[in-house]
């Protein structure tokens, strides 16, 4: 008898063939699938690269939106972790794919800045920043606390009359001081011609003196002669109509003439900037000044730091290594970054 065709039962390879035909196309519907799932995570990755790849062409208005962007560029990398997580719950390849860009963005611009290979480098001298606060409550403490950390230089902001002289007996052991209105600078060198700076903005009436310029005499030829900054720039305030920093940009713009019409071949600027290297209200600054290469060292505020304005800048200099100091009776963390010149 022959065969019937359609009502045969099937031979075991070709139960095989067709149990391996149907998890084939399972196993393409799946891959296929997983390229259309976490279309949203994969956007918002794309989003974020564009943010860090270009945050300068965000609009600076109304505002200050983008200085208010570049206040906290460094924390999208959190913005990432949590994309990463949605993509594996969504088992999307398409998002994974997506964040490599973030991921490249951020690295590009922040991930030298975790490296160590810094610390163990040759430097000539090592400066502490600080904003003491003008509500400190242990001048003194502060004041040993710096200096245990032995630098060649240190400057303070919100100096106050009344915890001025406790400040000049504690550091007694730096034999070179100045102190112009609100801000000091303590040094193991000579100093020489200080001078107030003027970089108080127009708006400002009452009296505000927030700047000095010294000369400091180090034993390292051929900078033998710094200039060294000391500055406090205006607050800024971050409202519902996003970030209040006018007067900081002002003071920042009248700073950055000053050290650019400076004859000193070697300039170091510290102080409470009130604002990140990212931001662009800095860039009179940034743009003509060497920046910490490793280290975050967000320094404000204390008890929680989401930023570092409290800066360190250099011409003819390299900055290299910074980093935070364990807190004191102040609202800012102290940060400690070293030099080497040339």
């Amino acid at each position: 008898m022959g065969e019937r065709g359609s009502g045969a039962t099937p031979t075991g390879d070709t139960a095989t063939l067709r149990r391996t035909r149907w998890w084939t196309a399972g196993g393409n519907a799946a891959a296929r699938s997983s390229w259309k799932r976490g279309r949203v995570p994969a956007a918002l990755a794309v989003l974020t690269a564009v943010l860090l790849a270009f945050h300068r062409l965000v609009p600076n208005f109304p505002g200050h939106l983008g200085s208010l962007l570049e206040s906290f560029l460094p924390w999208y990398g959190l913005v990432i972790v949590v994309l990463f997580g949605l993509a594996l719950l969504r088992r999307s390849v398409l998002a994974l794919v997506a964040l490599l860009l973030p991921v490249a963005a951020w690295t590009y611009l922040f991930g030298g800045l975790l490296l160590s290979g810094a610390q163990a480098g040759a430097h000539d001298l090592s400066v502490v920043q600080h904003n003491v606060s003008d509500e400190n409550t242990d001048p003194a403490g502060t004041a040993r606390a710096l200096a245990e950390a032995e630098p060649d230089l240190i400057a303070l902001e919100e100096l106050v009359p009344a915890a001025l002289p406790v400040y000049e007996r504690t550091l007694a052991r730096y034999p070179y001081h100045a102190v112009v209105g609100t801000v000091g600078l303590w040094s193991k060198h000579s100093l020489t011609d200080v001078r107030q700076l003027d970089i108080k903005p127009a708006g400002i009436t009452e009296p505000w003196n927030r700047g000095l310029r010294a000369v400091v005499h180090t034993p390292h030829t051929p900078h033998r002669e710094i200039a060294v900054y000391v500055v406090h720039l205006p607050s800024v305030r971050v409202r519902a109509s996003g970030l209040a920093s006018s007067w900081r940009d002002e003071s920042a713009g009248l700073l950055g003439k000053a050290v650019a019409a400076d004859k000193a071949d070697t300039v170091i600027l510290l102080g409470d900037f009130n604002g990140t290297v990212d931001d662009r209200g800095l860039t009179p600054l940034t743009s003509q000044l060497n920046v910490p290469s490793r280290g975050l060292a967000f320094s404000f505020p204390a008890t929680f730091p989401l930023a570092r304005i409290d800066q360190v800048m250099a011409r003819s200099a390299r900055v290299g290594q910074i980093r935070t100091l364990p807190p004191t009776a102040s609202d800012h963390l102290p940060v400690v970054a070293r030099i080497a010149l040339g």
